[in-house]
């Protein structure tokens, strides 16, 4: 064996006699770690905000069309609320004296009738108005209830049951009622039908003693806001 030979031999055994070297410089340092972690902790952040959007970005969808998006020309009939009014967290008692979660009208929309137990006759055109309104949106009728707050105790007159057909009646005193659904200017509460999104919003007031003509805008309203809304609201709860 050459002598070349011998030397490269002799210096692959040293090496191999003796354990890898390790020195502080192979360890990461602490403030290096520590910028890895946050950056971990602020990338996981991220993800969780841009899963909420997804999330939440058909509902933000259908009412940026509707508020915001609006084909030039087309009108509104009812009177938008802004700020919207959230449904009160309330327990409150239907005609029959049963207790009910006022959360539980949550995830339909609703066409609210506001009135005394008499129902005078504004309050029977609203009951007429709210029962047509859904019937002449089809298919759709079912993502709507009809619900009429009562304001005081006085007992429903018998002549009124055509009216009450699949509505949701429940007392609520007007000071209540007001905390959450308000009348325009120099109206009074009954003179309006008003309507709250699936998410309990109070967001929109149709025009006071609405007759006829005005209740054929109002289902104009109502079709866009269905559709605006058809991406993430169903029927039912």
């Amino acid at each position: 064996m050459s002598g070349s030979k011998l030397s490269k031999f002799a210096e692959q055994k040293a090496r191999a006699d003796h354990p890898l070297a390790m020195t502080v410089h192979d360890m990461p340092l602490p403030v290096e770690v520590v910028k890895a972690d946050a950056q971990r902790t602020r990338t996981g952040r991220w993800k969780m905000l841009a899963l909420m959007l997804v999330c939440a970005s058909p509902v933000i969808a259908s009412y940026f069309t509707y508020y915001v998006l609006r084909p030039e020309g087309r009108s509104v009939y009812g009177e938008l609320i802004d700020p919207q009014k959230d449904m009160p967290k309330l327990t409150v008692s239907d005609i029959k004296g049963q207790s009910v979660d006022l959360d539980n009208l949550r995830g339909q929309w609703l066409l609210v009738n506001v009135s005394p137990g008499a129902c005078a006759e504004r309050c029977q055109q609203n009951l007429y108005f709210s029962r047509q309104l859904r019937e002449v949106l089809g298919r759709d009728k079912d993502r709507i209830e009809r619900v009429w707050l009562v304001t005081d105790q006085a007992p429903l007159d018998p002549k009124l049951q055509p009216l009450m057909h699949q509505v949701t009646a429940l007392q609520m005193p007007s000071e209540v009622v007001q905390s959450w659904i308000s009348p325009g200017a120099g109206q009074k509460l009954e003179d309006h039908l008003y309507v709250v999104d699936p998410m309990g919003n109070f967001m929109m007031r149709f025009p006071a003693n609405m007759g006829v003509e005005g209740a054929s805008k109002a289902k104009r309203d109502l079709g866009r806001l269905l559709k605006a809304s058809s991406s993430w609201d169903q029927a039912g709860r």
